[in-house]
């Protein structure tokens, strides 16, 4: 799975004779390899540059002509040997993805213009292709096995650490290549930092248990997030659960292409505020994943653009009272035209344990 080609026709658009690509997550989404190196793209040819560590596993790269990194040539004068050879003039590079140390470097180093572009990649990303798609389809359907399989381990007096390490042996277990980002796990009143950090907290019956995990395969992320109770639930404890699985609801419901962030947002907002809950909902209903966690663009205020058909975001509501506990629910969305395809396939409705 590459997006050379993606590229490479995207280059007049942004008055580029070439695109320079040197993070991580860029270099992967180019020439869907995980190594380290840099990917130089045109209209009429690629390449991949890295060292001897990967050369031979990069050799299954389509679309590229591979250069190894030597002690007498650096990244920088193999890119600038083919800039003056192809006759390189205006080179896009990723700005947002570049330390001024490294911008220096590069441009000292290479006879071209350096021009912005992390947005010509930002733009592809926003939009899934099926071999994608089928990538985060399978990281989610693990990530549901997970769940599942997590409700029969979870008992008052285990640890929210021990939770989140079974989690991740669950996911590697089941195929994943690695977690999407470290789990979150919290039990009581850790339940209201909406990105708790796994402790020693012991789960006790009466409590909720927040659990956000995600994996990776193919390169490509899963996210959830489930809010279940272990015991009996107080009766605001399930007033708090309905609201926020009413939220999700109505921003799922208002989700399709070409609707913008803010409006997704407002909808599940309108409804936690409604029930009086407005001042404990502080983040956005959801943002963008692929190869990274977080993508643009977003289902938040600040997003006012309208959203492509096959963009792919979470849908993620919360309500957490400080010191006393806190919910969400979160589930994954492939934006369409009229609509969205929930790939979450988990029960959402209240689990008690």
């Amino acid at each position: 799975m590459n997006h050379l080609k993606k590229i490479a026709e995207k280059l007049p658009e942004y008055g580029l004779d070439a695109m320079l690509i040197t993070s991580e997550s860029g270099e992967f989404y180019a020439v869907g390899f995980h190594g380290e190196g840099v990917v130089l793209v045109t209209k009429e040819k690629c390449w991949y540059a890295t060292d001897s560590r990967y050369i031979e596993a990069a050799g299954a790269i389509e679309g590229v002509e591979l250069l190894q990194l030597s002690a007498a040539k650096s990244y920088r004068q193999m890119v600038a040997e083919l800039v003056s050879e192809r006759g390189i003039k205006c080179l896009g590079f990723e700005e947002e993805r570049m330390s001024v140390r490294e911008y220096t470097a590069w441009t000292e180093g290479v006879p071209a213009q350096f021009l912005p572009a992390s947005e010509l990649l930002a733009e592809l990303r926003m939009v899934k292709d099926e071999e994608e798609l089928a990538a985060m389809a399978e990281a989610q359907r693990i990530t549901d096995e997970a769940f599942t399989e997590i409700l029969d381990f979870i008992k008052p007096g285990l640890t929210e650490s021990e939770v989140a390490a079974r989690l991740t042996y669950i996911m590697a277990r089941k195929g994943a290549m690695r977690n999407s980002f470290d789990p979150i796990v919290a039990c009581g009143a850790n339940g209201s930092k909406p990105h708790a950090i796994p402790g020693s907290s012991v789960i006790s019956a009466g409590q909720f248990v927040t659990m956000d995990f995600g994996c990776v395969v193919g390169g490509y992320c899963s996210d959830m997030t489930r809010t279940v109770a272990v015991g009996e639930p107080s009766e605001e404890m399930r007033l708090v659960y309905d609201t926020v699985l009413k939220a999700q609801k109505a921003g799922i419901a208002k989700a399709k292409a070409g609707v913008t962030g803010r409006e997704v947002h407002m909808a599940a907002a309108d409804v936690i505020a409604a029930a009086g809950y407005g001042d404990y909902f502080g983040h956005g209903f959801g943002h963008s994943l692929g190869v990274e966690i977080h993508e643009d663009p977003r289902f938040s205020p600040a997003w006012d653009k309208p959203i492509p058909a096959g963009a792919t975001l979470s849908a993620e509501p919360g309500i957490y009272l400080p010191g006393r506990f806190g919910v969400r629910i979160e589930d994954v969305v492939v934006l369409r035209e009229g609509g969205c395809t929930d790939i979450t396939n988990s029960p959402k409705e209240l689990i008690i344990l």
